[in-house]
């Protein structure tokens, strides 16, 4: 599911069914999720830019996906009683957006789901392309199978980050 329409193509070519749905967009997103009926929701909901230099300019955005965007795809998961799998951060993050990710994190584990804390990612794609950034991080081709290991767990934290 995306929100943006040039990226539903990304994701079909990757194999996926693309659905394009606005995560504010209740309505929509209940119809999408009772039409899909998922096992699981793997919520990687952000709201980041693809340059890093504006990346201080999408703090509420990003704080808001993390407060509303988590509230509703937990109404909707509960709709099909699926298991969510979210997306945090390994780091510390200062004042608001250290307060969404600890709504988010207890929101998630509340509704006995699973929260993976992610290292900074680097490798193609990424921030860091070139060169890593400072830990916790994890390069971006290691993150999806270590990342598998949430779907076994029945509820709880994993942290996903080089040693």
């Amino acid at each position: 599911m995306t929100r943006t329409e040039s990226k539903t193509s990304e994701i079909t070519r990757a194999g996926a069914h693309a659905v394009l749905c606005d995560v504010f967009d209740t309505t929509r997103l209940f119809r999408a999720i009772e039409d899909f009926r998922p096992d699981v929701v793997w919520h990687l909901l952000t709201d980041l830019p693809d340059d890093y230099s504006l990346l201080g300019r999408y703090g509420p955005a990003n704080n808001r996906i993390r407060r509303e965007g988590t509230a509703n795809l937990l109404k909707a998961t509960d709709l099909v009683e699926a298991k969510m799998i979210a997306q945090s951060v390994a780091w510390q993050l200062p004042g608001d957006g250290g307060y969404a990710v600890a709504y988010l994190e207890n929101a998630v584990q509340e509704a006995e789901g699973v929260v993976i804390r992610y290292g900074q990612l680097y490798g193609p794609g990424t921030y860091y392309e070139l060169d890593p950034p400072g830990h916790p991080r994890i390069h971006v081709a290691d993150a999806p199978s270590l990342s598998l290991q949430a779907l076994e767990m029945e509820t709880g934290m994993l942290t996903v980050k080089e040693d």
